[in-house]
């Protein structure tokens, strides 16, 4: 029998602190009406559209940001069976690996255990959205130009998560009684990456088996 969702995702589990959105502010509004259409039942494809009047920008923002906080408490609760023994390379199956690369500290893409990846795509992410000049939160201060630009990869990482967890943890998945609840996930971030072209498709063939048959 399947858990309810607190009984699946222990909060003392998430991989990093949950980012929240300023009461008042617009972005906060928004994220309450997407929370409040997605308890409702609602088709999913329209869950994601953008709401009239809205700015794409803020809706855009407050869905990474939502994305990010529950993908990261998806892999938070299956790390404990992502371990350098366990999965020593990031990867989604034997056909796709994933390689890391800032700039910085990795300047030429290195393979490295998934969970240490995983450690490296949140603080990278993290650091993106704390970020005033990438995703500001003060009335009246606009988005930057490549705003748009800068979410299609973190999201594009993102997916990168679901792979993983997908292909190389879902006996876990199963076990715990989560499938349900992460496949909702998925398909809400699926629907949303579709609705506004967020994702090229190519990116997505690790799953596309998969997507095809649960979104479809």
């Amino acid at each position: 029998m399947a858990l309810c969702l607190g009984q699946v995702f222990s909060k003392d589990k998430t991989f990093r602190p949950k980012k929240r959105f300023e009461p008042g502010t617009q972005r906060f509004e928004l994220y309450k009406k997407a929370q409040a259409s997605l308890k409702s039942g609602l088709d999913l494809r329209k869950v994601v559209q953008l709401p009239d009047g809205e700015s794409l920008n803020d809706w855009i923002a407050v869905h990474v940001v939502d994305f990010f906080n529950r993908i990261n408490l998806i892999y938070g609760t299956m790390s404990e069976y992502c371990t350098e023994r366990t999965c020593p390379i990031m990867s989604g199956g034997l056909k796709y690996e994933y390689r890391w690369r800032d700039g910085e500290d990795y300047r030429k893409p290195t393979k490295l255990p998934a969970l240490k990846y995983m450690n490296l795509l949140m603080d990278w992410i993290e650091s993106l959205i704390n970020d005033e000049d990438i995703f500001p939160t003060r009335v009246g201060v606009p988005f930057p130009k490549n705003f748009q630009q800068v979410c299609k990869k973190i999201l594009s990482r993102l997916f990168r998560v679901f792979v993983h967890v997908y292909i190389h943890h879902f006996d876990s998945i199963c076990s715990m009684g989560a499938e349900a609840h992460i496949n909702t996930c998925y398909k809400h971030y699926y629907y949303f990456i579709s609705e506004f072209n967020l994702i090229d498709n190519s990116e997505l063939q690790p799953l596309r088996e998969m997507t095809e048959k649960i979104c479809n």
